[in-house]
């Protein structure tokens, strides 16, 4: 066996744990109070603790609520209870199947046709535009009179609006997610995260700097009492070597703290939170823009067909009268 080597070891060994012993110690004697000092951090570099804690809260507060984006059936009824053939095709592939059936049988199987591909949408809209063509079928099947039902045309128009709109609520979705979801999650786990590990290295210089100012003053340390100098008198001069292990954690306590303002500075002052805000906001305005357009295109229809039968009713009334 190679003493010397391990006799290097050793002493590694206890050069690592030696300073992890001294903040424990440090560390425990300020929590039941009898730690004689401790350095005070400076008030601006408080001031900024609680600003980048003040940050990380919303970040947190935020992607909870706004994760949601990531979950396609966030707004999806949940007493629906639809088959394996309702999600098969998209109303629009319906709806041109439909327009070449020639009889009830072939209409059926034109909404149950099998699917070409995924499942379609689990979204509020993609459900209603499903429920509209399938309801405006039943209308359609049990029609006797001349010409189209004007209620089972006008849910069938209904129907290729709302998965337009159930598109667009995707298409907003998926940018959220990028921009913003994605950015506001990368700023949590590494900007605020550096941050969090520059202040814990300011923590462990500190008492780190305040244990060794301990020792170098002669301080000791019992569980139970109060700490106190020895009993016997000692000068307040430090020795050489002792000054220089203190002045030596005094630097490295400011070199720490320097770090420390700096990086939460610099998580402080960048835009890029802000910068994603606004791509959530100009998401949401588009998505609710194309909702506008889409529905606007379809009132005067439905209006149409309304007043059209409306018209046709009146006129029926008035013929039996």
């Amino acid at each position: 066996m190679d003493f010397g080597n391990l006799g290097k070891n050793i002493s590694s060994l206890s050069a690592q744990i030696t300073p992890f012993a001294s903040r424990t110690f440090q560390y425990t004697k300020e929590q039941l109070g009898q730690a004689e000092e401790k350095t005070q951090l400076p008030p601006d570099y408080i001031d900024l603790e609680k600003r980048v804690d003040a940050l990380k809260t919303v970040h947190q507060k935020m992607l909870a609520v706004t994760s949601q984006y990531s979950n396609e059936a966030y707004d999806y009824p949940p007493n629906i209870k639809e088959t394996f053939q309702d999600l098969g095709r998209t109303v629009s592939e319906k709806v041109h199947l439909l327009t070449t059936a020639s009889s009830p049988a072939e209409a059926q199987a034109a909404l149950t046709a099998l699917p070409t591909a995924k499942p379609q949408p689990k979204t509020f809209s993609h459900a209603m535009a499903r429920a509209s063509l399938a309801s405006s079928q039943v209308l359609h099947q049990q029609h006797t009179g001349v010409g189209e039902h004007p209620l089972a045309a006008a849910l069938e128009k209904y129907a290729l609006a709302q998965e337009r709109v159930g598109e667009a609520r995707l298409a907003q979705d998926a940018q959220i997610q990028t921009h913003f979801l994605n950015a506001w999650t990368t700023t949590l786990n590494t900007n605020l995260m550096f941050a969090s590990r520059a202040r814990k290295n300011v923590e462990k210089s500190r008492l780190n700097l305040d244990a060794v100012k301990a020792r170098a003053h002669g301080t000791t340390w019992q569980l139970g009492h109060s700490s106190s100098r020895a009993e016997e008198p000692q000068s307040h001069e430090l020795s050489s070597e002792a000054q220089e292990e203190v002045e030596k954690a005094e630097d490295e306590f400011v070199t720490q703290t320097e770090e420390a303002v700096a990086i939460m500075k610099n998580v402080l002052d960048t835009p890029e939170p802000l910068r994603n805000l606004a791509d959530l906001i100009a998401a949401q305005i588009e998505y609710h823009k194309k909702s506008y357009e889409i529905l606007s295109e379809l009132a005067p229809i439905v209006d149409g067909l309304q007043v059209e039968q409306e018209t046709s009713y009146r006129t029926k009334l008035d013929s039996t009268s």
